[in-house]
């Protein structure tokens, strides 16, 4: 997994994190729907890299 791919993914993550807690702070449902959606799609990005790099080895 390239470094550039790990920050992406990371960013999505983080990037969701803060999207549900904004959405949770102001009572705004879809804000932290989307979020969540964000951070599920950096977490299975990393989880196919992983992937990748397991049978690169």
């Amino acid at each position: 997994m390239s470094a550039s791919d790990k920050i992406k993914n990371k960013v999505d993550t983080v990037g969701g994190k803060g999207k549900q807690a904004a959405g949770s702070a102001t009572g705004d449902e879809s804000l932290k729907a989307e979020g969540n959606k964000d951070e599920a799609k950096g977490n299975l990005k990393d989880a196919g890299e992983n992937i990748k790099d397991a049978f690169k080895s």
